[in-house]
């Protein structure tokens, strides 16, 4: 016969983290209490109260004294309740059971709310005990009906539906849609955990393919019951809190090459699996008469591998969730790796990195007999392997690529084959002032300037120096490459009274006030302003200093081309005063081109002052007399138009 074990049974998370908590609480204060057993499993509970993590009935137990809020939660005024009487309250409720409270909160006083799940169950009663609004529960068909029928929730009601995380998913599915179709406003929440969904899935698939199936765990656990529930529907199963209980008889009567299965609820500690595992084995050894000694045969079996703090080993990733990554190492404990020990990227989700059946390399942090289970990291063993990799880097001068994930006191975070590489802020190219979080999330190149060994490995990188050095280099070429008449589109990066500076890349240049544009230029920032993108061309540059001259006059806007075509000396034509000076004004013709009404062309009389006649922004109607093509020069006069008009006698 061929024994086989669920894919996902035992410790979830949630239940994990309840023990951790209140162990951490135990060495903390002395003694804790737990408002009801911390999880429905009986062994693990009487574990826990030999190392002072005590379970109690009544919140009145717990006054003065250190209370742990169970994995289950607890309803809202047991939870205040506990926080005015108690010493502390160290709140172990399971995150998942977490959300459910907030939804339950969240909702209005107006709409109704209906848990699926039984309403017997410590964890039903404390979302019930969260809920805003009235609250109802419901485990089957039946008890749904019942509700129906009371007429507690109006048709126009709004409904909310959760699940009891560990309810069956295909029973909530069908329980819910029955309350989709009898309420026009609904809203439904998946709230069965998918850690509970997996276990229940395996189950099955391993239940149809097995003669026998135990299910091990807790008596009072509301999710083994479901699994036996489930596994009951395909084959002969089992229900036992621990090897003891297990019925060799059930044996009796299986084909010998019958699969028996084996699976355990959430609060099911892995060496009472094994144990289970174990005597089942031994069983179907006797029954077979083979004499080989069963205690040869646990030494040669590599599931019973010793762990200790520091052993280097390969685990196998069986499943994995959002908070950590469950693998096998070949011991009786039951592996984990949490997400932050998985790598040392604090953005990197946990199914971006492992993936079941994935073989992984990792180092045993913590190993707790207690509860059969061992603490993982993976990424220490990368860090380890990143340091050599780094190593390297830093002795070739090798430039390199990574994320930044962090930003820290003192500079930022990169990650790079899993390995942290500290760039101090001095070093990340950002100025003085300027934001580090415009980092994050980036691709940034570096380059590694320090790499210890000492406390646990510290390297530190600098994108300064990688931006110097790739800048040296597109500097070079730049000066091989460039050429006049050249064009290039560059950002306006500071702007003088003279012209303006634009980066061209590698180098910035300088476009004088004159060669901005055609027309008329007070001052350059009435043209442009800083972060501008503007098209330009290379007039001349200097490599020895470094200098390049530019223009962003296109020649095809040439204004002088244009008026060239278009008018000729002779021609009257109108204009707008522009500007006076002493000896005459100009006047702008088209945009870009002005002519001079020099003083003496003003009037056949003497003018003494210009400003007395004419003013800015004035249109007058002037004679074009000469046009200097050599100099782009061209001459007006308002005096000709007077002396070629007839006089009254010659009319």
């Amino acid at each position: 016969m061929k024994i086989e074990v669920a894919e996902n049974a035992g410790f979830c998370f949630g239940v994990r983290r309840a023990i951790s908590l209140a162990l951490d609480a135990a060495r903390e204060y002395g003694e804790v209490y737990t408002l009801g057993e911390l999880i429905h499993n009986e062994i693990v509970v009487d574990r826990l109260d030999k190392k002072g993590v005590h379970a109690v009935d009544d919140l009145s137990m717990c006054r003065g004294r250190s209370v742990v809020l169970r994995s289950h939660g607890v309803p809202r005024k047991v939870e205040e309740q506990a926080r005015k009487e108690c010493r502390a309250v160290i709140d172990a409720t399971c995150p998942f059971v977490k959300k459910i409270h907030d939804i339950a909160g969240s909702l209005p006083e107006s709409a109704k709310l209906i848990v699926i799940g039984d309403g017997g169950h410590p964890e039903v009663k404390g979302i019930v005990g969260h809920a805003a609004c009235r609250a109802f529960s419901c485990k089957d068909k039946a008890e749904l009906e019942s509700l129906f029928e009371s007429g507690e929730i109006g048709s126009a009601d709004k409904v909310a539906v959760v699940s009891q995380t560990t309810f069956d998913r295909s029973r909530f599915a069908d329980l819910s849609e029955q309350v989709r179709e009898r309420y026009g406003c609904v809203e439904i929440f998946d709230t069965v955990c998918d850690a509970t969904a997996k276990r229940q899935e395996s189950a099955r698939g391993l239940a149809r393919r097995a003669a026998l199936m135990i299910v091990v765990g807790g008596r009072s656990s509301s999710n083994t019951r479901k699994l036996a529930e489930i596994c009951g529907q395909y084959c002969k199963t089992v229900f036992v809190s621990c090897a003891a209980e297990l019925p060799m008889q059930a044996l009796k009567g299986l084909r010998s090459d019958s699969i028996i299965g084996i699976t355990a609820g959430a609060s099911t500690p892995a060496d009472t699996i094994k144990e289970v595992h174990e005597k089942m084995n031994k069983e179907i050894i006797n029954n077979n008469e083979n004499e080989e000694d069963f205690a040869s045969l646990l030494e040669q079996d590599q599931s019973f591998n010793r762990l200790y703090t520091g052993k280097r080993v390969k685990a196998t990733v069986v499943s994995v969730s959002k908070k950590e990554a469950v693998v096998e190492v070949g011991a009786k404990q039951t592996g984990y790796i949490t997400r932050e020990e998985l790598s040392n990227d604090p953005n990197a989700e946990v199914e971006d990195i492992v993936k079941p059946g994935d073989v992984i390399d990792a180092v045993v942090i913590k190993v707790d007999d207690s509860v059969g289970t061992a603490a993982l990291s993976k990424k220490r063993v990368d860090a380890a392997l990143g340091l050599e990799k780094l190593e390297a880097v830093k002795e070739s001068g090798e430039t390199i690529e990574g994320n930044v994930a962090q930003v820290v006191k003192g500079g930022v975070i990169v990650i790079y084959e899993n390995t942290r590489v500290f760039i101090p802020a001095s070093h990340t190219g950002v100025p003085r002032g300027g934001k580090l979080d415009d980092l994050k999330g980036k691709s940034v190149k570096f380059k590694i300037i320090e790499v210890s060994n000492e406390r646990g490995g510290r390297v530190v990188g600098s994108i300064r120096q990688a931006n110097r050095e790739q800048r040296d280099a597109e500097r070079a070429k730049f000066w091989e490459t460039i050429e006049v008449g050249q064009k290039f589109e560059g950002e306006v990066r500071s702007i003088e009274n003279y012209g303006v500076f634009v980066d061209i890349g590698p180098i910035d240049g300088l476009v004088h006030t004159a060669d901005l544009t055609w027309n008329r230029v007070g001052h350059p920032k009435d043209i442009v302003k800083i972060g501008d993108k503007i098209n330009v061309v290379v007039k001349s540059f200097d490599p020895e200093k470094k200098r390049v001259s530019l223009t962003a006059k296109d020649p095809e806007d040439n204004p002088w081309t244009k008026f060239t075509a278009d008018y000729a000396v002779g021609d009257v034509i109108k204009a707008t005063i522009v500007s006076i000076t002493e000896f005459g004004a100009f006047a702008q013709i088209i945009p870009g081109v002005d002519g001079l009404i020099h003083i003496s062309q003003i009037s056949a009389e003497r003018v003494a002052d210009i400003n007395t006649v004419l003013k800015v922004g004035q249109e007058v109607e002037v004679k074009i007399i000469d046009i200097d093509e050599e100099k782009n020069r061209v001459s007006l006069s308002i005096r000709a138009l007077s002396e070629s008009k007839p006089s009254e006698s010659e009319e």
